[in-house]
């Protein structure tokens, strides 16, 4: 009989304090629903497995879309997306994403298409852009389309003063007037928000926010170069609720310069306060070749794998203390959310957005970088601000890439959402839905199986990921994936 491991050293409120490689495979096995129930051996040799697939250096998509935007070609643009939009069923509501690329500060971690500006007048610009796209979005839609979903990304929506506010919703709302029900979510950050701003939204019918926080240390936030401060941050959600907005996520990140183990744990001590519907955990992506203001970050600061993953195990682990069901690979929910009965009822899917129970199969994307989801394809908007704009203003749509799916795409994209969404493959249930062509992957279902046995295993109608196989999702889930270029540069699975 093996030694059983003893919990890690723990500091004065009882929490692990060492990071060694023993404290990160018990944390792991937490994080992922498991127990303290290894021995010592057991667990490294876990992680030493789980590194051997690619834990720490595999970079892969994060399958918000498949196949991935690096497939998009300029091939299906403009025609592609007129036609679709032309050939919606009316009758069903469509999702619709706006992104607002403006902020006053250009946090040095982000990756997004965004852009600075001190002042106004470029953004009352964008707005006039954005009703011209209307404006040509409703020569082509069907009479009588509504929208089940609005949301507003960035960049920083809050970014726009009220007037802004009314504006731009009520021009949306002129083309695609709102269904019943109908779900308006807004990212919002607490340093450019006001209670006039928040009435704004509220009048206008917001129901959803999402705050943007990262971590609250002083230290990071400095290293980042996003200061916010945890007084702020909760006037914003007293703010919120005051206006009542009945559910509000809130977005951290791991990885970051400076992070460690009580810096994450005082965090998630702050965030816990707030009681937020929903928490988004991501891994900060180190990319400074593609966004080039990551280059003022310190690489010497960043935590390496077996910190990196700590951080994410710990923050994982108070959450779930908390209350809170995972949610896929990175988010977690209230069991009473939306999310979490999606989850439980498996209608739980996957957007740009992220995780959603958003049932509407159409997402019309307007504003630079956009992406529109269709069940034919993609199609992704121009993404420089000046390149879309200059092609509203010459009275065509700004898409300009995209990619149009064959029978094969669809059944690959259903695989690995399920993989996503539920760690596993209703293989009936793809037969159901794509007929005699479903068995053409029971080769790849095989091969899977095989090569990350013991954390997959395939039983009849069922191919599954075990609960501490669940971090390299994200490299399963890649194993469906024939579109995706060898060069493309994607962020880390851990």
């Amino acid at each position: 009989m093996g030694i059983r491991a003893p919990f890690p050293p723990l500091d004065g409120r009882g929490r692990p304090r060492c990071l060694n490689l023993v404290n990160i495979a018990v944390q792991l096995d937490l994080a992922q629903g498991g127990a303290i129930s290894g021995t010592l051996r057991e667990g490294m040799e876990n992680l030493d497995h789980l590194k051997a697939l690619g834990l720490f250096d595999r970079r892969v998509p994060r399958y918000t879309s498949y196949p991935t935007a690096p497939v998009f070609t300029p091939r299906t643009g403009a025609a592609f997306h007129e036609d679709r939009l032309g050939a919606l069923d009316p009758d069903i509501p469509v999702s619709v994403y706006v992104h607002i690329p403006f902020c006053e500060r250009l946090c040095w971690f982000c990756a997004c298409r965004t852009q600075g500006t001190r002042t106004l007048g470029p953004v009352e610009r964008y707005i006039e852009a954005l009703e011209g796209e209307l404006a040509l979005m409703r020569n082509l839609l069907p009479a009588g389309l509504r929208m089940g979903r609005l949301h507003w990304g960035g960049g920083t929506p809050t970014i726009l003063p009220p007037q802004l506010i009314h504006r731009l919703a009520q021009a949306i709302k002129a083309v695609i007037p709102p269904a019943d029900p109908f779900e308006f979510s807004v990212e919002i950050d607490p340093t450019m928000v006001d209670q006039a701003k928040i009435e704004a939204l509220s009048r206008e019918g917001m129901n959803r926010a999402s705050i943007g926080i990262q971590d609250f240390s002083p230290d990071v936030q400095a290293a980042i170069g996003r200061e916010q401060s945890f007084a702020a941050t909760t006037a914003c959600v007293r703010a919120l609720r005051a206006a009542g907005i009945a559910s509000i996520n809130t977005d951290l990140v791991y990885g970051l310069p400076h992070q460690d183990l009580p810096r994450i744990e005082a965090s998630m001590d702050k965030v816990l306060t707030l009681n937020p519907d929903r928490v988004a955990l991501f891994g900060y992506a180190h990319v400074p070749h593609m966004a080039k203001r990551q280059v003022l970050i310190d690489e010497a600061h960043l935590p390496g794998d077996a910190e990196r993953r700590a951080l994410a195990t710990t923050a994982a682990r108070m959450l779930t203390g908390a209350g809170y069901g995972p949610i896929g690979i990175d988010h977690f929910a209230k069991p009473g959310d939306g999310l979490s009965r999606a989850r439980v009822d498996g209608t739980l899917r996957r957007n740009f957005q992220g995780y959603t129970e958003d049932g509407c199969q159409t997402l019309l994307g307007i504003g630079a970088s956009s992406i529109s989801r269709f069940a034919e394809g993609y199609v992704q908007n121009a993404g420089a601000t000046a390149a879309y704009a200059k092609r509203i203003e010459a009275g065509t749509l700004a898409s300009h890439r995209g990619h149009r799916h064959t029978a094969e795409d669809r059944l690959r994209a259903r695989v690995i959402e399920m993989l996503m969404c539920d760690f596993s493959v209703d293989l009936a249930a793809l037969r159901s839905q794509f007929g005699a062509a479903a068995d053409a992957l029971g080769t790849v279902h095989a091969d899977v199986a095989q090569r990350f046995a013991p954390y997959v295993s395939h039983s009849g109608d069922t191919l599954s990921i075990a609960p501490e196989g669940r971090a390299i999702t994200r490299i399963i889930a890649s194993a469906y994936d024939t579109r995706s270029p060898k060069d493309a540069v994607f962020s880390r699975a851990s």
